[in-house]
């Protein structure tokens, strides 16, 4: 009877194995141990757990140090770019700044330059117009003159007819040299002797006066055109003035 119920009983299971999550952790009280020891070993466990308190506690604390330093230098270093490209933006606004006013200056001097050349030049032409006053003092040079004026007019014209204008106080003169300007063009174009017809109803205008300072003037010469008007000749002494000027103007 004792055999077959010791037959039917079921073998014990095998023993748990120990817990080994706190291996740093001492050894767990055992009943035997006196006060002395359980105090002892409690003592352990605590700074144990102290021990590994702090452990986590400086681990988060680097961290957070480490972290906060990396936080540090890209705000350091988001300041710092906003500085360089402010300064960047600062010194181009000075370089264009400069740019401009040296422009200006620059400007300024070349104006002041050409309004000296343009001073220089009138002053000049106002002196050669008051020489040209004086061309026609000396009647016998003068009346020389007007028949070489005449002549290169015909030349450039190259008009069978042509229609010529003088002032009234040269009318004389342009007539004494019809005759003999006629016969010189002949000659230098090859070409029948030219009719020319003096305008003896409208002059051009006299020699600058006291009593006519701002109105028009001519210092002498003549003006031929073709009889129709669309051929026009102007070699008066001003206006060969003014031709002289503006090739003369860019070596001055």
């Amino acid at each position: 009877f004792l055999a077959s119920r010791s037959s039917r009983i079921s073998p014990l299971p095998p023993p748990a194995p120990p817990d080994r999550s706190r291996e740093g952790v001492a050894c767990s009280i055992q009943p035997n141990m006196n006060d002395a020891d359980v105090s002892k070993q409690i003592q352990q466990m605590v700074r144990f757990i102290r021990q590994e308190a702090e452990e986590k506690a400086n681990e988060i604390s680097v961290a957070a140090e480490e972290e906060f330093n990396i936080e540090k230098l890209q705000l350091v270093e988001a300041e710092k770019k906003k500085i360089r490209q402010e300064y960047e933006r600062k010194e181009k606004q000075v370089e264009i700044r400069k740019k401009i006013e040296y422009s200006m200056q620059l400007n300024a001097s070349r104006i002041e330059v050409l309004q000296a050349q343009d001073d220089l030049v009138s002053s000049m032409k106002e002196a050669a117009a008051k020489e040209l006053l004086l061309v026609s003092v000396n009647q016998k040079a003068y009346q020389k003159l007007l028949k070489e004026l005449i002549v290169q007019s015909l030349l450039r014209l190259k008009e069978p007819a042509v229609l010529l204008r003088c002032r009234k106080d040269d009318l004389h003169l342009v007539e004494s040299v019809l005759n003999p300007a006629k016969e010189e063009y002949t000659k230098k174009a090859n070409v029948h002797p030219p009719e020319i017809v003096v305008d003896n109803k409208t002059f051009l205008p006299p020699a600058p006066s006291h009593h006519n300072a701002h109105g028009p003037y001519c210092s002498g010469g003549v003006v031929l055109a073709s009889i129709d008007g669309k051929i026009v000749c102007e070699n008066t002494l001003d206006a060969r003035l003014d031709v002289v000027f503006r090739k003369k103007l860019p070596e001055v």
